[in-house]
């Protein structure tokens, strides 16, 4: 591994920029890094206007706050850790973010029970080592509205095979251990 994980993140872009996140020291939580938020959002546009965004796995918020920074018009954090969610609502709060909503909850399960076509984005950084991705974007995919995109950061790089029907992939990169891809949906 690499040293110590960081214990805040800074907001990379939109309202919120510059704005800090606390970094909980928990088994499994590697926020996404700087500079691959930096290549999502720029992939993205940088005005996320009337967005809906599910950042499933929120950790630390990196991702869902920096949409919501961009002017997403509802972003939900779900986060199944009490510690996580009571520190995202700490910061919501701090930084006075009404478009961003919190809620406990297991992402799988969550998300199995959503409605379909429900988001522009949906977010997925699962823990590394719970081996959760092929079965998170099997669930996610549904969610997503035609021309919508789904995120998702990983230790390996997605297999083809990964790829729900009816999504390309539009974007990918890696950044030291994190491989990270976009992928569309069809319109």
């Amino acid at each position: 591994m690499h040293g110590n994980p960081p214990r805040e993140v800074r907001l990379i872009g939109g309202l919120l920029r510059r704005s800090k996140l606390p970094v909980a020291d928990k088994p499994g939580l590697r926020p996404t890094p700087d500079r691959v938020r930096e290549t999502l959002f720029n992939w993205l546009g940088t005005d996320l206007s009337g967005w809906r965004c599910l950042d499933a796995f929120a950790g630390s918020g990196a991702l869902g706050f920096e949409a919501a920074s961009r002017g997403a018009a509802e972003v939900l954090l779900l986060e199944r850790d009490t510690g996580l969610v009571r520190s995202l609502r700490e910061s919501q709060a701090r930084l006075k973010v009404t478009t961003l909503r919190v809620e406990a909850n297991d992402a799988l399960a969550w998300m199995a029970a959503c409605p379909p076509a429900r988001f522009e984005l949906v977010l997925l950084d699962p823990p590394f080592d719970a081996d959760l991705l092929p079965r998170a974007v099997a669930a996610a995919a549904p969610l997503v509205v035609p021309g919508g995109c789904l995120y998702a950061e990983s230790s390996d790089a997605l297999a083809d095979t990964d790829l729900p029907a009816g999504f390309e992939r539009w974007r990918q990169g890696r950044a030291g251990l994190v491989h990270y891809h976009l992928l569309q949906r069809a319109l």
